[in-house]
């Protein structure tokens, strides 16, 4: 009996030691497998994540690239806006200089036109005048014996006749010009007039030319009878 109960605990013995080994390595292999697992998952979280940061890392490289992109083009719109600007004003300072012209050629032109026809009214008036002159000179030549003549140094010189009813070819001469100051001054009477000086003075008062020739022919007249 004493045989059986030590063969009984010696193959209870056994068998705990192989139950411990059995349960030991099963539960080793259950530790080495979750290991395992747990590393591969762990890789592939870590080769996933490690993909995702170079995927954000590309896409921050990106954003910087599109940052600077951005930057260079605003750079570039706000120099082409400076010059957009710059031209504006140049263009703006070209039309009022363009403006100015026009208005001041404008202006010439109506003053052209006005010298023209302030030109146009004094030559008309002056060949009036010279036709009246002309009718006048032709008058006094045929009925009053009235010649006028220019001569040099700018002078006008009268001639008379028909004052000496004993000699009526006779030639009476009054030679008048205008002097430095603008006044009208006899220049030469034959023969001499008393009353000349008179005359002159009244002639350079009325500036009336045509009274002046008449007294002058009324004093040669007086003259001739005396």
């Amino acid at each position: 009996a004493e045989d059986e109960v030590a063969l009984f605990e010696r193959d209870m013995k056994e068998f705990w030691i192989q139950f411990k080994i059995s349960y030991g390595t099963e539960q080793n292999n259950q530790t080495s497998a979750l290991k395992d697992l747990c590393k591969e998952t762990l890789e592939a979280l870590s080769e996933k994540w490690s993909k995702k940061l170079k995927e954000e890392d590309l896409m921050i490289d990106k954003i910087h690239e599109y940052k600077n992109e951005i930057l260079q083009q605003s750079k570039y719109i706000a120099e082409k806006e400076e010059q957009l600007t710059e031209i504006k004003s140049k263009l703006n300072q070209e039309q009022e200089q363009q403006k100015n012209l026009t208005d001041s050629i404008q202006e010439l032109k109506e003053e052209l036109k006005k010298k023209m026809e302030i030109k146009s009214s004094k030559n008309k008036a002056a060949k009036e005048k010279v036709e009246q002159v002309s009718k006048i000179k032709t008058l006094f030549k045929e009925h009053l014996g009235l010649e006028m003549r220019r001569i040099p140094d700018e002078q006008l010189q009268f001639i008379f006749r028909h004052i000496d009813h004993k000699d009526p070819d006779k030639p009476y001469v009054c030679t008048v010009s205008i002097n430095e100051q603008g006044d009208y001054e006899v220049t030469s009477c034959t023969p001499p007039l008393d009353c000349i000086a008179e005359l002159q003075l009244k002639l350079r008062e009325t500036n009336n030319f045509s009274a002046f020739v008449a007294n002058v022919r009324k004093a040669f007249t007086a003259l001739s009878y005396k």
